[in-house]
């Protein structure tokens, strides 16, 4: 476990361009004509119901993260430990086994009485697959937590020390850490008619590296503001739940996050958001299949990190 060092002061900037509300208009989520003539009930649900839970929690090997380097653990679905010198954060941290009717289908890659001691969490927006309350109250420990605008609300009676909300472009700091909230193409409602709420992917910068993880996203342009903005070294990007069964176009394809990859200049890549939760109607080994064979028509295999749940791996 990295010894835990004296709090330091949290500190927000505001964002020099204004706050949210440009930024956060709702995307088409009108669905598609002919959604109705598929089945999600028979055709995933159903079958995910008897469908036995794969993989294992085992006790990780958490490598020694020197200046200049970052360790990514994936956790599974969206869930990331990064480590930076001296800080650990939680990223949309999900230990759950069901999103209320939804069953996992693979197990974390680690149990939470294995992570070291957590200095800040963070959660992308407040969809029962990002922001669970169960989990999230294992994890409170007297730490910030951090999260979009008209999202605290949900996470206030948690245990966490400090809440945060952060609008579009505007940073939080703790110690040597600075996070960013940035846009994305998606929606935050917690329940159906809960539009209020924001959502969106973080920039993590510490130690002399910078980690993007870009929460539940559509492919946009914004991809190339963000890429501006930030010199990003690993960019956490979602290449599943593309089929869904409203027709929606709300989460990227692998293709679209390749296409993401170019755009922001990221260094690397980490697939995220496939193979845990099966969400819509693509099978659960076709994003990574699709994602490997885009990789390699474009040239782009030696900047894509295929991770497995719960092995740490230096950046």
């Amino acid at each position: 476990m990295i010894p835990k060092k004296r709090k330091p002061k949290a500190i927000i900037e505001k964002a020099v361009n204004g706050g949210h509300s440009e930024d956060a208009t709702h995307v088409g989520l009108k669905p598609k004509k002919m959604w109705t003539k598929r089945s999600f009930v028979a055709q995933v649900w159903l079958p995910s119901i008897f469908k036995a839970r794969i993989g294992r929690e085992a006790p990780p090997a958490f490598p020694e993260v020197r200046k200049g380097q970052v360790g990514v653990t994936w956790i599974g679905h969206a869930s990331f430990l990064l480590q930076f010198p001296n800080h650990n954060l939680l990223v949309d941290p999900n230990w759950a086994k069901w999103l209320k009717v939804i069953k996992r289908l693979k197990h974390p890659g680690l149990s939470i009485g294995d992570l070291p001691e957590i200095d800040l969490v963070l959660v992308t927006h407040a969809h029962f697959d990002h922001l669970d309350r169960r989990t999230l109250r294992k994890v409170a420990a007297d730490q910030p937590i951090v999260v979009p605008f008209e999202v605290g609300n949900l996470v206030h009676d948690l245990g966490f020390r400090s809440v945060h909300e952060l609008g579009y472009w505007e940073t939080f700091k703790l110690g040597p850490l600075k996070i960013t909230l940035t846009p994305c193409h998606h929606w935050g409602a917690r329940v159906l008619h809960d539009t209020h709420r924001g959502f969106g992917g973080f920039i993590i910068q510490g130690g002399g590296k910078t980690v993007y993880h870009c929460g539940d996203t559509a492919y946009f342009p914004g991809f190339k503001e963000i890429g501006r903005r930030f010199d990003i070294d690993v960019a956490l990007l979602p290449i599943g739940a593309y089929d869904p069964p409203s027709g929606r176009e709300v989460h990227m394809n692998p293709e679209q996050s390749i296409q993401a990859l170019t755009d922001l200049g990221a260094k690397m890549m980490v697939p995220m958001h496939y193979g845990t939760f099966r969400l819509s109607y693509e099978p659960l080994d076709e994003p990574l299949r699709r994602l490997i064979s885009c990789a390699r028509r474009h040239g782009l295999s030696d900047r894509v990190q295929v991770m497995s749940e719960g092995t740490p791996f230096l950046f």
